[in-house]
């Protein structure tokens, strides 16, 4: 359980799932499909759907590469969480809305796996609450150029660290998209 008492809830976490981080991404059409899996029982379940969306100086505000990909679609009433920092907690009103909804345990997909999802699965980790990684719906583009292993090795090494992450009192993990539950 969370250190973060009287909020048993989960809530699934999409982040960065936008046209340029997307647009070379590894397995891109399966991950987001899986998310789309996700959201779909996450919304069938009354579970929150939480929305984050990068901006920086290369993902300018209402740009094509800033806006999510049009596979995705969130509804008016699921909040949107706009940021600048790789830690979806940093400078946003996202511990705000989860603690709003009464959430103690995330459910994390989308991108970069190397930045943004590490990032906020650390973050989020320190800030008390247990955090799930859906082992198939995060990816990253290929980073190989600046020293960086293959994506595909990216997003197996992340997958292999978190699946045994705990600490007093919370824990971490991964699961495939189909073996969730929130």
């Amino acid at each position: 359980m969370a250190t973060l008492h009287d909020r048993p809830n989960a809530a699934l976490l999409i982040i960065d799932v936008q046209n340029g981080p997307m647009a070379d991404a590894h397995d891109r059409d399966r991950v987001i499909a899986n998310i789309n899996t996700l959201v779909d029982r996450a919304r069938a379940e009354q579970v929150p759907v939480v929305w984050v969306q990068q901006f920086d100086d290369h993902l300018k505000r209402d740009s094509e590469s800033w806006q999510y990909v049009p596979e995705l679609v969130r509804r008016d009433t699921e909040p949107l969480v706009h940021k600048n920092y790789g830690d979806s907690f940093e400078g946003t009103e996202l511990e705000a809305l989860l603690a709003e909804r009464g959430v103690g345990r995330l459910v994390v997909a989308g991108a970069q796996t190397d930045m943004c999802i590490r990032s906020t699965i650390h973050g989020a980790f320190v800030r008390g609450y247990d955090v799930t990684l859906v082992a198939d719906a995060h990816t990253t583009e290929d980073l190989t150029a600046y020293g960086a292993p293959p994506p595909d090795q990216v997003i197996a090494h992340t997958n292999l660290y978190w699946q045994e992450q705990a600490a007093p009192g919370r824990t971490g993990g991964t699961v495939d998209a189909k073996e969730v539950t929130f």
